[in-house]
Parts: C-alpha cells; structure tokens; sequence
C-alpha cells in the first residue's frame, strides 16, 4: 500500500515470515527503480524481479538520451506499456505482479503515486492498497481516514494502522518506507523505518485504541 502526505509518500507492505536461515535483505518487495523513484510490488517476486531490472535499464536509457531525470509518470508509463504488451502476444503469459511507483515532481516537488495493474493501466493515487483479498479492506480504510495535509508522523502512523487492519501485530510483519523532499532545495531522503522504530509506532496506536475502548462501551451502556 502507499499513501501521498504534504510533503512525503509512505509505502508499506506485509512481510512474509523469514525462514531461520534466509537472508532478510534479499527478501523485499519495496526497491528503488532509479535514484529518485522507488517502487513497491505485491504478486509474484520473480516476476517482480524481472519487471524491475527492466525499469532499471529503461532509466539509465531514458537519462543518457535526454541528459534528464526520468518523471515518475515516464516510468508508470513504460511499465504499463510492458505489462500490456504481454496480455496481447502468444506463446507468453502476463505478468502477475502490481505495482505501486511513488517519487516526486521535479518542478513542483509536490508527491506522484501510480499503481500499475498487470492488464497495463495505470493510474495516479492520493492513498491506494494493491495485492490479495485485503485490497479492498485497506482501501476503504485509507477513504475514512486519509487527509491532504498528512504530515511524515501522521502519513507513517496511517500507513501503520491500515496495515494492521489486516497484518498482524509486530514490526517483523511489515515493512515501511518513507519517501520525503525538501520544498526548498528539493533534496529527496528515503528511510527504511527500522524494526524499533515501528515496535514504538505500533505500541503507541494500541495504547490508543486500548484508551477509546472503555469510553466506547460506557456509551453503550447508557
């Protein structure tokens, strides 16, 4: 999932259980495209893997012809453009794999989101959810409770909460990334929320919900 704040983009995603001996490291599903573009996937990782080597050799092309930066749309664009020429040619199957890429505008600085879908369209998003049956779930979540103005704390906390609706709890379960740009000198950061950080995060939106349980029930009983 990702969501758009003021000034930042925050993508998350559900972590699979890592096997003991496994390399965590090797194991994402949000990866930088290009050196201001990062994008998150949920579907099948070989096929993730493919798509993003594909994206990665279209971004240096696109740099060395026009001496420029690729725009975030340039690159939903050619993604799109690739997953589609695959539902239309014999003897190959579709990708099976979503896509959300989130960067900024060079101009403006303001935050871009895309979701890119297998049958190749793509679309801008303010806060959108990709991926299995809790798609849906997310999404109607992130409509009752996203806002323009999100601030980082307040885009990152939302992120959180919509992914606990379906995730369970425990930093281990998930993976959050947070895009941000300075509106002045347009300088662009990207962190990778670390497993203390989130268990914080976590403890303080349980705390709260504890806090509105017994308010909650003592309505009720009046």
């Amino acid at each position: 999932m990702g969501l758009k704040g003021e000034n930042c983009v925050v993508l998350g995603v559900e972590r699979k259980a890592v096997q003991k001996l496994q390399e965590p490291r090797t194991i994402r599903k949000v990866v930088k495209v290009d050196s201001k573009i990062t994008l998150a996937f949920a579907g099948l990782t070989a096929d993730a893997r493919v798509l993003v080597q594909r994206a990665r050799v279209e971004a240096q092309s696109y740099r060395l012809t026009m001496e420029d930066d690729p725009s975030v749309e340039t690159m939903a664009r050619f993604l799109a453009r690739l997953l589609q020429r695959y539902t239309q040619r014999g003897g190959v199957r579709p990708f099976g794999v979503s896509a959300i890429l989130a960067g900024f505008d060079a101009v403006t600085a303001k935050p871009l989101m895309y979701q890119i879908d297998p049958s190749g369209t793509y679309f801008s998003w303010k806060a959108n959810a990709i991926g299995g049956r809790n798609a849906k779930s997310m999404r109607e979540f992130l409509e009752k409770h996203w806002t323009p103005t999100l601030d980082e704390d307040e885009a990152v906390n939302l992120c959180v909460k919509t992914l606990l609706e379906v995730v369970d709890s425990g930093s281990k379960n998930m993976e959050i990334v947070l895009l941000k740009i300075d509106p002045v000198t347009k300088k662009q950061t990207e962190e990778t929320l670390s497993d203390d950080k989130l268990d914080a995060i976590i403890a303080a939106i349980e705390a709260e919900q504890n806090e509105g349980a017994p308010a909650d029930s003592a309505e009720m009983k009046d």
